[in-house]
């Protein structure tokens, strides 16, 4: 690849992630709720489709009562990726994305605020664990592995897949086996990277060379290596990706391969999960729900019931 053409693709890729050198900041005492214009920065839809929320007594009966006496719940979120999920506009602080609309969503239909905590994706699963957060968002796929130690809620499906450059010879990945000896990049601490390094012995079974799993914790890192060659195929969410490439020249979505129920994640055995679950199924027959998945075109995503830890889509 050229120079001229390296730069334009970064150029791109700075775009599509959207100053994602600011994901170690942000403004911690931000509510979550999104009351911007009806506009779009840098492709980024910003429609306010969470204000109008109201309060739902009986999800909010729902909550433990000092949670509803405190008033308050810390977030954590993974802050730093392609839409639909959790990005900085350009100004840097603002925090947007499919997930802080549900989030925002939800606490206003149970009478909470949200103290917002932005946090690296790897880090937030075992931090609630240790009671640092109440709850964490960043697209959290509903494993069996991870309902172990971790309670979810769900709020959406979306799943793995896979997307390339424009030239490459890579057909419909529905086998592992059909990436080996290339370079695969994806997220540190994903389901997509658990996957990759659980499979990864298939390669060497069926005689062939093993693919390399490269794992970036900045999400534009990944785009870039793609970008520029050092990687052949980006596992990643399939709502994200099918963004990514929209936004980026020389890129194709390949398709999906493993659909996830997505959730709110909580300490396991947390009582928040009867609350969140009722909040979100009201947002679901109130219609915000809607609403919110066509602002960020996740239709196809949608679920018609809420559920707490379901097993693994298989």
């Amino acid at each position: 690849m050229s120079k001229t053409r390296i730069g334009a693709a970064s150029a791109l890729v700075a775009a599509a992630a959207l100053t994602l050198t600011a994901c170690g900041s942000g403004d911690p005492s931000a509510t979550g709720e999104d009351a911007g214009p009806a506009a779009a920065t840098a492709g980024i839809p910003t429609t306010d489709v969470v204000s109008a929320v109201r309060e739902n007594r009986a999800a909010a009966a729902l909550l433990p009562a000092d949670v509803r006496k405190q008033g308050t719940l810390t977030m954590a979120t993974a802050v730093g990726g392609t839409p639909p999920g959790t990005t900085y506009l350009p100004d840097g602080r603002t925090v947007v994305g499919q997930d802080i609309d549900f989030a925002g969503a939800v606490a206003k239909t149970l009478g909470l605020k949200v103290r917002r905590e932005a946090a690296s994706f790897e880090t937030i699963l075992p931090a609630l664990d240790s009671g640092k957060y109440d709850l964490g968002v960043g697209n959290f796929g509903v494993t069996d592995e991870r309902r172990k130690v971790i309670d979810f809620v769900t709020y959406i499906n979306d799943g793995q897949g896979f997307a390339v450059r424009k030239d490459s010879k890579l057909g419909k990945v529905t086998d592992l086996t059909q990436l080996c000896g290339l370079n695969v990049a994806t997220g540190a601490g994903t389901t997509f990277e658990a996957t990759l390094e659980k499979e990864r012995k298939l390669c060497g079974a069926a005689g062939k060379k093993d693919y390399k799993v490269q794992t970036y914790a900045d999400p534009a890192a990944i785009w870039i290596s793609l970008q520029q060659g050092r990687s052949d195929v980006v596992m990643s969410t399939i709502n994200g990706l099918r963004f990514a490439v929209n936004q980026q020249q020389g890129l194709k979505f390949l398709n999906e391969f493993h659909r996830l129920d997505v959730g709110f994640a909580f300490r396991k055995g947390t009582a928040l999960a009867p609350a969140f679950r009722a909040a979100v199924n009201q947002l679901i027959k109130n219609g915000t729900y809607a609403r919110i998945l066509k602002k960020w075109g996740t239709v196809p995503s949608g679920i018609k019931e809420s559920k707490i830890s379901p097993p693994e889509l298989t």
